[in-house]
């Protein structure tokens, strides 16, 4: 999705003062400014870009392509692509992520894991022995 592909258009905004209860599930680009109490998953199969901003939060699950945070998530964090976690973030939980990049000043409270190390499969280890 990124690199040679555009990244989809913000369409959705959770306004300042709004405070949604329950999942949301999305497609293309959702920009957060109010308060989320649920998971908040980009739609399978579908270019997501999730804006955190420096206001908001999320109490829950993150599943996006592209997440930028700048708020504050109590939540594991999934980012399929790329995460971008700026100088005000704070995640409260495990973020998984396939490349990432740290601002000074975010700050994770959970394990930092990259989506490589998680996918790779290991052959079962054979040991080679004499039939006696």
């Amino acid at each position: 999705m990124l690199g040679k592909k555009k990244m989809p258009l913000i369409k959705s905004l959770i306004a300042v003062g709004t405070t949604i209860g329950g999942g949301i599930t999305f497609e293309d680009g959702l920009r957060v400014d109010g308060q989320v109490i649920g998971d908040v998953i980009g739609r399978d199969g579908k270019p997501s870009v999730l804006v955190v901003s420096e206001n908001a939060s999320i109490d829950g699950a993150v599943v996006a392509d592209h997440v930028i945070i700048n708020g504050v998530v109590n939540g594991p964090v999934l980012a399929k692509h790329v995460i971008e976690l700026q100088p005000k973030a704070r995640v409260e939980g495990n973020v998984t992520y396939k490349s990432i990049e740290l601002h000074l000043g975010a700050l994770v409270n959970g394990q930092l894991s990259p989506l490589s190390a998680l996918q790779e499969d290991k052959p079962a280890l054979k040991l080679a022995s004499k039939a006696s």
